[in-house]
């Protein structure tokens, strides 16, 4: 976005907010968007959620396994982790 747009919007009972047309057609906002919502307790930020490319998800599976490879790093390597984390997790409950 090159430049703030400022809309007035309200809250329904049911605690919908209406995106005014204007943003949604700037911002390609489909039915069904799913958002992340932050607040400092005086302003509230909506921040649409994009889905990854498949092909993004599989790159970084590659580069994870490649670094995996080139430390050494094992499956049993991984299990071990694991087991041990929820051991501790078990002892401190």
């Amino acid at each position: 976005m090159s430049q703030y747009v400022s809309e007035i919007t309200s809250v329904s009972s049911k605690g919908q907010v209406v995106l005014p047309v204007s943003i949604r057609n700037e911002m390609n906002i489909q039915p069904g968007a799913k958002f992340m919502i932050f607040s400092d307790g005086e302003s509230i930020l909506l921040r649409p959620v994009i889905e990854p490319d498949i092909s993004e998800v599989k790159a970084m599976f590659d580069a994870a396994n490649a670094w995996a490879t080139e430390v050494g790093l094992t499956e049993s390597d991984i299990e071990d982790a694991i087991k041990t984390v929820r051991a501790r997790k078990r002892a401190t409950k």
